[in-house]
């Protein structure tokens, strides 16, 4: 009695695509024969050694307007198998009709949905004048740089002729729907300080510890500044704010050796309202006071601050928000507050909005005992199956004569 479509997703949610060895290779077999089935023309595009992004397209009428562009990734992070109560790569179903999985909402649902809503308008006999591709890419849960980074510098991505494109948003407990427009910038600072060596019994001065301190205290006085305005303002979101966190700390050899060197790595994430250079320009006077031989070098430092337009004059926002009235999905707009692929999307001129229509259900991405509701999923097909109908019907737009 299990409708088809959540049988579907369980068997994709089986397919163990973990890093650090995600099964790629049967996650693109799977997608490809579902693919296939659906009279949906193939591409894979090897972006770099091992790392293969599949593209499933649905041809328009019209090939010379721009297409609209669903984009999934394949991969999912590590789990605890002992903080689960059922194996997460079984997809056991409940008798509450949940669904336990690695992936159940990030993001293999939404694969499915996408793939799911097409089988529905195709089986109306649905056609539209725009193309519809579908993209399935590697490695976002670990940053997207052998994945979508490089894959929107290729000429196979560009041949797409994309318009609009969606991704993953995230779940929200209350009966509205997150829609995210835009991303915080990552950034992964490494601050090194350098101080006199010794003995542990001795009061050295200008230790690389104290230097250390002042560091930390000036990072994590902004954190709690940061924190309570969040805390302050009810309009605000977590992407609204400046989120900062020490995630790592290294240095010393011994108990009683004064280390030369010690190191502490920051996640930092910044809104696309914030000035980025003077921000930088902030951290470098954090290292400043701290004394000489403080010097900081970046991991990661994402500069593009392109957001979505979300004003109804937009036609890809228009035909987007439309929908969601008629259906009477209550929308909240907002900064996404971590990073996926939709950045790398923008980056490139292209409008993108992150929306996982996955409402009155517990936030559980990267976390133990993750799970969708079936009739949670179900809905997600059908307003997808509403949204690529207008999306893919939007008139031809100036630019596109």
């Amino acid at each position: 009695s299990e409708d088809p479509s959540v049988t579907l997703f369980r068997e994709y949610l089986r397919i163990d695509t973990v890093h650090p060895k995600p099964d790629y290779d049967a996650a693109i077999r799977f997608l490809e024969r579902v693919g296939t089935d659906l009279g949906l023309a193939c591409q894979k595009v090897e972006v770099c050694q091992g790392r293969v992004v599949l593209i499933l397209t649905w041809q328009g009428t019209n090939p010379r307007l721009r297409s609209i562009l669903l984009n999934s990734h394949t991969d999912v992070v590590p789990v605890f198998e002992e903080h689960w109560t059922y194996p997460p790569f079984e997809a056991v179903k409940d008798s509450q009709g949940n669904i336990y999985a690695r992936g159940a909402q990030d993001m293999k649902c939404v694969s499915i949905q996408y793939l799911e809503a097409i089988r529905r308008l195709k089986a109306e006999g649905k056609c539209f004048a725009r193309t519809v591709h579908l993209t399935f890419v590697p490695d976002e849960e670990v940053g997207g740089h052998k994945g979508m980074e490089m894959f929107v510098q290729r000429p196979e991505f560009r041949a797409l002729n994309v318009g609009f494109a969606l991704d993953e948003g995230l779940a929200s407990p209350s009966d509205t729907f997150s829609v995210f427009y835009g991303e915080k910038s990552p950034w992964w600072i490494k601050v090194k300080c350098a101080g006199s060596p010794g003995h542990g019994s001795r009061f050295i001065g200008n230790t690389a510890a104290e230097k250390m301190h002042k560091v930390i205290t000036s990072f994590l006085a902004f954190r709690e500044s940061e924190k309570q305005r969040l805390k302050s303002d009810s309009s605000l979101t977590l992407g609204d704010v400046t989120s900062l966190n020490l995630t790592m700390l290294e240095g010393g050899v011994s108990f009683n050796v004064v280390p030369s060197e010690m190191a502490a790595s920051f996640d930092i994430r910044i809104p696309p309202t914030v000035d980025l250079k003077a921000f930088e320009e902030q951290v470098a006077a954090w290292c400043r006071g701290a004394g000489d031989g403080v010097t900081y070098e970046f991991h990661q430092k994402c500069m593009d601050q392109h957001v979505t337009s979300t004003e109804e004059s937009d036609p890809w926002w228009k035909a987007f928000s439309e929908v969601c009235r008629d259906m009477k999905l209550q929308l909240k707009l907002e900064i996404f507050p971590a990073a996926t692929d939709s950045r790398y999307i923008r980056a490139v001129r292209h409008p993108a909005i992150g929306f996982s229509p996955m409402n009155c259900t517990p936030v559980l991405l990267h976390d133990h005992n993750e799970f969708l509701n079936e009739q949670v999923f179900l809905r997600g097909i059908d307003i997808y199956a509403h949204l690529l109908h207008a999306l893919a019907s939007v008139p031809p737009l100036p630019a596109e004569g």
